[in-house]
């Protein structure tokens, strides 16, 4: 027998019923969010996003939710990388959180957009003086022949902004990912998981049960 094929974890910490759960998606992502930070998970904030790029061809990568409200989910990133090229070619992106403490899963399929400068510049104010410079030593997704090179970029930007304000740079700022579709899974045993959809059609979110 193949070993992987024997790591089983039957799941049976919760219950989701449609009696339940919020009419509002966001509502509901909001209550689980709660939970979820109350159980004080490691990276909490870490989420899956999947892109398509002008191929055709599908790639995934973890980013950090910084925010969320009616209007999406906010992640931020260098506007030069692979994803980013990717979400200027096809607007539409799915998230995915997977909070295994609480057997949970979190789907979530929509269309991207830029933040404001505004928000922007807000954010990346508020970040750690290590993380301003690695977003601008960093030409991300790019070939680079060493570690090195990258070492002598932050070296380089530490003289350059020493005693001065870190501005944010130009290639760099936050999406908001605005959702058509979320489903909400929580683990049951014998794989009989639970699984609330709420797709939105004419302005309006209905909710439905998909099998397990």
């Amino acid at each position: 027998m193949n070993p992987i094929a024997n790591i089983r974890k039957d799941y049976k910490l919760q219950t989701l019923l449609e009696a339940d759960v919020a009419a509002d998606p966001l509502q509901q992502f909001s209550k689980w969010w709660s939970e979820a930070i109350n159980s004080k998970i490691d990276e909490v904030n870490a989420m899956t996003l999947a892109t398509v790029n002008a191929l055709g061809q599908p790639s995934a990568r973890i980013v950090l939710l910084k925010g969320f409200d009616e209007n999406g989910f906010v992640f931020f990133t260098n506007y030069n990388s692979h994803k980013a090229a990717d979400m200027e070619n096809n607007s539409k992106v799915s998230l995915l959180f997977f909070w295994k403490e609480l057997e949970r899963q979190v789907r979530i399929e929509g269309t991207v957009s830029k933040v404001s400068t505004k928000d922007s510049d807000e954010y990346f104010a508020s970040r750690p003086e290590g993380s301003k410079i690695g977003a601008w030593a960093s030409p991300q997704s790019n070939i680079i022949s060493s570690r090195e090179v990258i070492e002598k970029n932050v070296s380089d930007l530490e003289k350059k902004f020493e005693g001065k304000p870190i501005s944010r740079p130009p290639h760099w700022g936050g999406y908001v990912a605005k959702p058509v579709y979320i489903e909400f899974w929580q683990g049951r045993q014998s794989r009989l998981h639970d699984r609330i959809q709420y797709t939105i059609k004419d302005g309006s979110w209905y909710i439905e049960r998909l099998a397990p």
